[in-house]
């Protein structure tokens, strides 16, 4: 046996190596909802984390590593590689397939198990949404997948939207950029690949009777192409109208982009040509990890930010920097530490305090004014969190309140 790994856990060694995957006992396994897959795939829990265990073959499980280590240098939303282990055999010699070990996504969903119950269409478009801004900064990372679907993703809660992360790469590859031909081929593959999700699960009885699959796969596309281009098209402003020029920054920060620099150039008329360079999705999120230490999803970060603020205005501080550290310690930390422990692998810290954000904004709006976050949160945790499912790791359990 030979582990290739950047930090090997020695608990790996105590798994049973010899034995197919298909085979090993239920007593190394932890039950989580899986999507569908061309491989035999298994869940371990080792050192207090969960790992996902694929057999495939030895080329295709090394490319895979090198692709997924390369995406998370660039802080690319995709399933972390923990390890590759190659030259398996039975107790009688004979030779086993390699295993490719990635890190499973706490707080993640596979598409089939949102649609546990028959989902509903707002639900389908957030799906939808987060998809289809996962293919555009795949894209403009220059990362071609090849396999674009459902199924190789992974959803995350993100503040009232979801979340998108890659988690089958073993048909992609990194470029320095794509082509329109490229770009087109991963989206024709992308609306092949989610009629046939959507036509199985509407066999299933899981699709409801509203959507239609072949809705379903264009829209992802329209959605693609209608972000692709408010993040590259070239706009032309007038020389006097600089304001046009912050708002195309402003627009492309509230999509969640970051802005490089902006390329201007006159044309014949006396306008100005607008050419944005955007470098990547996370702009909330790097700012709220800059002012607080606190990891978060994009539509997460965005309502903490405003919080913070909220915060910072209320309280007459120009110093940002200050402004955050006492919101931290005054206002995020204690409402995540009222939440008793028996309900604290609900949510996740961050999107739970996105949740009680709302819940409060909403019971004030009820009551006409503001309620205050102590009675918002003592209300959340009674009336909404003790009725959801565990999502740090959903052992087994059906998925409903989608």
């Amino acid at each position: 046996m030979r582990i290739t790994s950047a930090l090997v856990d020695p608990a790996l060694l105590d798994l049973p190596w010899s034995t197919p995957l298909e085979e090993w006992p239920a007593e190394h396994l932890v039950a989580l909802p899986q999507g569908i897959s061309r491989h035999i795939v298994r869940f371990v829990r080792l050192g207090g984390y969960v790992y996902a265990v694929k057999e495939t073959g030895e080329r295709v499980a090394e490319r895979e590593y090198d692709l997924l280590r390369a995406l998370e240098r660039i802080d690319f939303p995709s399933v972390e590689a923990v390890a590759i282990v190659a030259d398996r055999r039975t107790p009688d010699g004979e030779p086993l397939d390699p295993v490719l070990i990635t890190r499973h996504l706490q707080f993640s969903l596979p598409y089939r198990a949102l649609f546990s119950h028959t989902l509903r269409p707002e639900t389908l478009e957030r799906l939808l949404d987060a998809l289809a801004a996962l293919i555009v900064r795949m894209h403009l990372t220059g990362f071609f997948w090849g396999d674009c679907s459902l199924s190789n993703t992974l959803f995350r809660r993100d503040a009232g939207a979801f979340a998108a992360y890659l988690v089958d790469a073993e048909t992609g590859a990194l470029h320095h950029s794509l082509s329109n031909g490229q770009r087109g081929e991963d989206l024709e593959i992308a609306r092949v690949n989610i009629f046939g999700e959507a036509l199985d699960l509407q066999a299933a009885g899981l699709l409801h009777e509203s959507i239609d699959p072949e809705v379903v796969c264009e829209e992802v596309v329209q959605r693609y192409e209608r972000l692709w281009h408010e993040i590259t098209y070239e706009q032309q402003v007038e020389r006097q109208a600089r304001h046009d020029v912050e708002g195309r920054i402003r627009r492309l920060n509230e999509l969640g982009f970051d802005v490089a620099e902006v390329a201007l150039s006159t044309i014949d008329d006396g306008r100005y040509l607008i050419r944005p360079k955007v470098v990547d999705a996370g702009y909330h999120t790097r700012r709220l990890l800059r002012l607080t230490g606190l990891d978060a999803e994009e539509n997460q970060a965005r309502r903490l930010l405003n919080d913070l603020d909220a915060y910072r205005a209320e309280s007459d501080l120009t110093d940002e920097q200050q402004a955050a550290h006492r919101w931290l310690t005054e206002v995020f930390e204690p409402v995540v530490r009222a939440v008793p422990a028996n309900l604290r692998r609900k949510l996740e810290p961050q999107e739970l305090f996105a949740q009680i954000i709302e819940h409060k904004w909403l019971l004030s709006e009820q009551a006409g004014r503001d309620v205050g976050m102590r009675h918002a949160v003592q209300s959340y945790l009674a009336d909404v969190l003790v009725h959801r499912p565990d999502e740090q790791a959903v052992l087994g359990v059906e998925v409903s309140q989608v």
